[in-house]
């Protein structure tokens, strides 16, 4: 791989003492394992994004491998010089790259995990139930307790349930925080 990859202008391949500089990692297996994961974990502690060239994958090893910081995967039997060079270069940029079927399937379990797992919590894949992401907008457009209480059909202790257990389960201070929070992470 690295072979290939060190003619290619638009790639440096660093040595192992420059690896903690990387943009982009990448691993090479033939079989993923749980070894295979705790690397793509201790390597997704740094800086690198992580591009994954396994020789097969199934759905359950795809969801884990993004759970640790996977944005790339090309397989082996199509990883060609400029298939790997194209899915680094996007990966330097932030973007995701993957095989189309493998997409579609990592689509499909994230809309089962939706209806399956969170929707009957009343969660949303960002985390926070509906309820509290309407009362943050609320209060992020600058409304009292009983305003968004009357917007919202809720009594006031009911929208001061929610902001008590959404700043205590985020670990926030307060409102505020709370909105700074949600802002900062796009989930308002």
């Amino acid at each position: 791989m690295t072979s290939h990859l060190a003619g290619r202008p638009e790639v440096r391949v660093v040595g192992e003492g420059e690896k903690a500089a990387a943009a982009v990692t990448v691993v090479v297996t033939d079989a993923v394992t749980e070894e295979t994961f705790a690397t793509l974990r201790e390597l997704n502690r740094g800086q690198s994004r992580l591009v994954l060239v396994p020789s097969t994958l199934d759905d359950g090893q795809l969801a884990r491998a993004v759970e640790c910081g996977v944005v790339g995967v090309v397989r082996r039997s199509e990883a060609s010089t400029a298939r790997l060079t194209q899915v680094i270069v996007g990966a330097a940029k932030g973007e995701g790259n993957m095989p189309g079927d493998l997409l579609g399937r990592l689509l499909e379990q994230m809309g089962r995990l939706q209806r399956e797992v969170l929707h009957p919590h009343g969660l949303t894949l960002r985390g926070l139930t509906t309820r509290e992401v309407d009362v943050l907008r609320l209060v992020a457009d600058g409304l009292e307790t009983r305003e968004i209480a009357s917007k919202l059909s809720y009594s006031e202790r009911t929208v001061k349930n929610v902001l008590h257990e959404l700043t205590t389960r985020l670990q926030l201070r307060n409102r505020a925080h709370a909105v700074a929070y949600a802002l900062r992470h796009d989930l308002i």
